[in-house]
């Protein structure tokens, strides 16, 4: 299917790595001009190796005006943002009874403002242009309650519903803002939830990790391409008239209607 995604121009926040990383390639591979904006210099040179014709600028997105900073510089360098997939930021894992206030806050810095610093000015430049499209990558642990998630997954459930919010705001602007929940994934941010898992339940991440894929009634964990596919679907003209929904890719770990 040819997604009219040609010369589209793309922001991939946490584009150096993970999801973000083949989103990103695989928005270069349908002619789209694609730029990644990461935390660290050094991880976006090395994203860069493998994205021929991608720019990329390092920024920590928690920092409002970095984060504006870099969406001035993007669109300087590739032109008005059509596209905006926002990857970046994870929530720290942490125990119940290792969560404190500030734990708590740090878990909505990462995850949840990471996010609306760059939508903020990118949703109100499309709005004045009458067209755009926003993809946020957020999780479902906004949805499902798990005891070592509990900051990241508020900071995913506040993430869906400024999502449906924005978009009930900006469709008669030309804007659409559809958010996807993916579950377990195969990126490095797996080891870390792993991690606090085998604390949790003082075994090992091994096991961990063999009972979370227990847990999954498709058996295996979701490859970062093939989120990345319906990141590209429906940022797609082929996607024109869906907006405003949370599309969970989490294997059916939890079938839910909605």
């Amino acid at each position: 299917m040819n997604l009219d995604l040609k010369g589209k121009v793309v922001l991939v926040t946490g584009g150096s790595k993970g999801i973000g990383l083949a989103c990103a390639r695989a928005f270069l591979d349908e002619g789209a001009k694609v730029g990644i904006a990461s935390r660290f210099q050094s991880n976006i040179d090395k994203a860069l190796a493998t994205l021929k014709g991608a720019h990329g600028i390092a920024a920590d997105l928690i920092d409002a005006e970095a984060a504006g900073r870099m969406v001035d510089g993007m669109e300087k360098a590739i032109g008005p943002i059509d596209i905006l997939v926002n990857s970046a930021g994870a929530a720290k894992r942490t125990a119940p009874d290792d969560l404190t206030p500030a734990a708590w806050k740090a878990a909505m810095d990462a995850k949840y403002f990471s996010y609306v610093n760059v939508f903020d000015p990118v949703v109100r430049r499309m709005g004045k242009r009458g067209s755009g499209v926003i993809v946020n990558v957020i999780g479902n642990g906004g949805k499902v309650a798990t005891p070592t998630h509990l900051p990241g997954g508020a900071a995913n459930a506040a993430l869906m519903l400024a999502t449906a919010g924005l978009a009930s705001a900006y469709a008669a602007k030309g804007v659409r803002v559809v958010g996807i929940n993916p579950g377990l994934t195969n990126t490095e941010r797996v080891a870390e939830g792993l991690k606090s898992d085998a604390k949790l339940n003082n075994i090992s991440e091994d096991e961990a990790l063999k009972r979370a894929i227990q847990r999954i009634p498709m058996g295996r964990m979701a490859e970062p391409e093939e989120i990345a596919n319906l990141v590209l679907f429906l940022a797609s003209p082929r996607a024109s008239y869906v907006t405003g929904v949370i599309v969970s890719m989490d294997g059916a770990v939890a079938p839910v209607v909605v």
